[in-house]
Parts: structure tokens; C-alpha cells; sequence
């Protein structure tokens, strides 16, 4: 049975650290082997930074979604900022940014944006190589 951990945050960049560490315990909490964490938590990171960085809702709220339904792991990031979808793109070396969703497309093992009523959604898929289990307590 599919287990979620959804949380909302304002779409401050002094709050992206917070994301990051719920959704490491999260990750901890379930049980999830170390090497998937780090990567689910790294696109975790940058996720959350673009939705911060690119919505432009003023006051608006990130919303943050990860669900385990044994043996995927999938990580939603959404804001209401429904008509500007995430654009790859070839960053140059001298770029200091612009490399996130190039990582996202190597970490993960798909990904993809969606349109929503009010929001967009980008999201990331890892399926689990060790067989992560979710505790009794849940």
C-alpha cells in the first residue's frame, strides 16, 4: 500500500533547507538504502529551488509530495505557477545555474512536468534497488 508525506512551504529560499531535511527524515524513516536518499534529497533540493526561484505568484506556497509505492519512490514539487513549465536547457561553463534539470534527467529514473488546474507539477521517479520498506508504525 502507498505511503505519502505532502507538506506545503512558502516560496522563500531560507525555507528550502527545511524541505531538505523533512524529506531526509522522511526518506530515513522509511527505510530508504542511503545512495537513493542522497539522490532523492539532491532533486529534492533542486526542485524546490527552481520552484522558488521561477514562480512568479506572489505569496505563493511550494508544495512538496513523496510517496513510496514499493518499488518506486516518486518526488512532486508544485507551485501555482501553472503556465511556465521547466525548460532544459545546454548551460556554457561560464553559467553559474541552469544545470538542475540536466541532474534531475541523470538522476532520476524518468521525470517529467504536468499542467494541473492551478499549479504545475514537476516530478521525479526512482525505483528502489534494495527493496526499501515502510515501518509498521505508518
Amino acid at each position: 500500500m502507498p505511503v505519502t508525506e505532502t507538506f506545503r512551504i512558502p516560496k522563500k529560499r531560507s525555507h528550502v533547507p527545511a524541505a531538505r531535511q523533512r524529506l531526509r527524515k522522511t526518506l530515513a524513516d522509511w527505510g530508504i538504502p542511503a545512495e537513493l536518499a542522497d539522490s532523492v534529497t539532491l532533486l529534492a533540493n533542486e526542485l524546490v529551488t527552481n520552484a522558488v526561484t521561477h514562480c512568479r505568484i506572489p505569496y505563493a506556497e511550494i508544495e512538496v509530495a513523496l510517496t513510496l509505492d514499493e518499488p518506486e519512490l516518486v518526488l512532486q514539487v508544485s507551485d501555482p505557477d501553472r503556465d511556465r513549465l521547466p525548460q532544459p536547457h545546454d548551460s556554457t561553463p561560464d553559467e553559474e545555474g541552469g544545470r538542475g534539470l540536466a541532474l534531475v534527467a541523470a538522476l532520476a529514473d524518468d521525470w517529467g512536468c504536468r499542467q494541473e488546474p492551478y499549479a504545475k507539477c514537476v516530478w521525479a521517479l526512482f525505483k528502489s534497488r534494495e527493496g526499501a520498506h515502510v515501518p509498521a508504525t505508518l
